[in-house]
């Protein structure tokens, strides 16, 4: 009986660090409710039931981003590709696999083959 409370006693001194440092590390833009110098102080004075209320109210999760707005890459968004028209999408491919047989037909010396220098702009 005496291993069992020794052990508990050990899980749970590790818990309270590991909940310690975990609070202290987060950025306070991951903490919920209270300032992030409050939750230090409910995790260190209120060892296993703080740590515990740390990991279930207080952490707030990455991708929980409190409500705010996401933003969306528009190659990523389906709104935006939707909004685009097919022939849109067709001249900027025309335009890519144009600029894409220029780099092609060009020599290892960076010149065309016709002699002149290539086309440098972006």
């Amino acid at each position: 009986m005496a291993r069992l409370l020794i052990v508990g006693g050990f899980l749970a001194a590790i818990f309270w660090v590991f909940s310690i440092v975990d609070c202290a590390v987060q950025p306070p833009t991951r903490h919920r409710g209270v300032p992030k110098a409050a939750w230090i102080a409910i995790v260190v004075f209120i060892p296993v039931i703080g740590g515990i209320l740390w990991f279930t109210l207080g952490r707030r999760r990455a991708n929980d981003n409190g409500g705010a707005i996401r933003i969306i890459a528009p190659d990523d968004d389906p709104q935006f590709l939707r909004s685009i028209s097919k022939s849109e999408q067709d001249a900027r491919i025309r335009r890519l696999e144009e600029e894409l047989a220029k780099l092609e037909d060009e020599t290892d010396d960076g010149t065309a083959p016709d002699g002149t220098a290539p086309d440098t702009r972006p």
